[in-house]
């Protein structure tokens, strides 16, 4: 099974977690992170939703309840040897050497060179496009995952939520097309 570190920002908008961590919890890939990259997600709500704060702290720790063998915790020393453009994300990237990751999967394509990763053995994907690879492998189990989030979203929302609305929102733009079919 894949070794994959989750970056903040795909942890962060919901349904494209709730997705991702579906699709782990299918058996799909074991999900990696660290706590720096929790708190980040932590402070982006509160910066962005101050009113959810307190919703992503209780999230987190269902996370870390529900995947206790996910945190990853990064050498300090490895972190001083590393380059990235973005000083600022050399954490997550200790985290997936330190977590033995296969993929690191987030948003931020520019300040993660696939030059750099791959000198570590490590894939960059976007989960839009990680999640289409694991619809093509397994297409019962990731529609499933989608259906199970969609009707969780139309239940809080008390409107009807459209599969290809939801995740073109979400971020995941091609999956929500090729589930609409």
């Amino acid at each position: 099974m894949k070794r994959i570190l989750l970056d903040a920002c795909v942890l962060y908008p919901t349904v494209m977690r709730e997705i991702l961590l579906g699709a782990a919890g299918a058996g799909l890939f074991q999900p990696l992170w660290s706590a720096r990259i929790l708190e980040e997600w932590a402070r982006a709500v509160a910066r962005n939703l101050p009113d959810q704060a307190d919703v992503a702290r209780v999230e987190i720790a269902l996370l870390r309840a529900g995947w206790p063998d996910a945190e990853v915790v990064p050498d300090p020393a490895l972190e001083a040897e590393l380059y990235l453009p973005d000083q600022s994300d050399l954490h997550v990237l200790a985290a997936a050497i330190s977590g033995n990751a296969e993929i690191l999967l987030t948003l931020n394509r520019g300040d993660f060179p696939t030059r750099t990763l791959g000198a570590r053995g490590i894939l960059r994907r976007d989960p839009d496009g990680l999640m289409m690879d694991f619809w093509q492998d397994q297409p019962q189990p990731v529609a499933a995952v989608c259906e199970a989030v969609r009707a969780r979203a139309e239940l809080l929302s008390g409107q009807p939520q459209e599969i290809r609305a939801l995740l073109k929102k979400a971020g995941l733009p091609r999956l929500g097309k090729v589930l609409a079919r």
